[in-house]
């Protein structure tokens, strides 16, 4: 309970003291860049080791800092967030839902450090934002984006959204596919209850996207999945069923009942 509490005081404190100087960070050197760099390199390990989590991290030789990439990874907890920002050493943005521009301060450093809103609820300007992030990557900008759309509520990677992989074919640049396991755990979804513990994260190889055809968005969802599936596997995770690779559209994380039940 301690723990609990001490997590979220640390937080709400860390956050309202870093905002204002990932500012003053941008001010002084003209670069958004600096916004993320306190982002992974103050914040984020303050709430990790306040969580209890002990970072486990394989495949960092897989990350080129000078090449723009699309990094794919599931979703298991909050604690995501900045534990990608430790494990991934580059000043990638992060793709979000466009309601987290509206969230106080969180959402004010998103927006202002260039990180990447997309409004799912209306195709036009989906299409619109995933177009203006193609141009951001193609330009030398590293993203990062959970096809899920949500977190995991039992471990298990859930089917992917087609839309990211549309950035992916649009940017032609490589997507890499990376693997968390043990977050859910540390942090389950929607809780404080904070149990510490080892959270897993495994890089795996670029997938060249050249070789998918440019509106070929399930076949690339489906090859990303399933190295994260076999990553999950062997870091110890449940992986994923393969035939439920993607979700229906406006449906995050499971298939509509109706369509599940026609496939099975």
């Amino acid at each position: 309970m301690l723990r609990n509490l001490l997590c979220m005081v640390v937080t709400a404190i860390a956050t309202a003291i870093f905002f204002p100087v990932t500012l003053l960070a941008a001010l002084f050197t003209f670069n958004t860049g600096s916004m993320v760099w306190v982002a992974r390199r103050l914040w984020s390990p303050i709430l990790i080791a306040t969580g209890g989590a002990r970072l486990v991290v394989t495949g960092q030789e897989n990350v080129d800092p000078h090449r723009p990439t699309i990094y794919v990874s599931n979703h298991q907890s909050t604690l995501d967030i900045p534990i990608h920002f430790v494990a991934v050493p580059v000043n990638f943005r992060y793709v979000a839902k466009h309601q987290l521009k509206y969230v106080p301060l969180i959402g004010w450093y998103l927006w202002l450090a260039g990180h990447i809103f997309i409004n799912r609820g209306r195709r036009e300007k989906a299409i619109a934002s995933l177009d203006a992030a193609a141009r951001k990557v193609r330009a030398g900008t590293s993203v990062f984006l959970y096809p899920e759309g949500t977190r995991s509520d039992d471990g298990k990677v859930l089917p992917f959204k087609k839309g990211p992989f549309a950035l992916a074919l649009k940017a032609r640049v490589p997507v890499v596919p990376i693997t968390i396991e043990g977050s859910g755990t540390v942090m389950p979804k929607n809780s404080w209850n904070i149990v510490p513990g080892p959270v897993y994260v495994k890089i795996g190889k670029p997938i060249d996207t050249t070789t998918f055809a440019e509106n070929d968005r399930e076949g690339l969802a489906r090859a990303v999945r399933d190295v994260i599936i076999a990553q999950s596997l062997e870091l110890g995770g449940k992986g994923g069923d393969s035939e439920d690779a993607v979700a229906d559209v406006g449906v995050e994380g499971r298939k509509t009942p109706a369509r599940h039940k026609k496939a099975t």
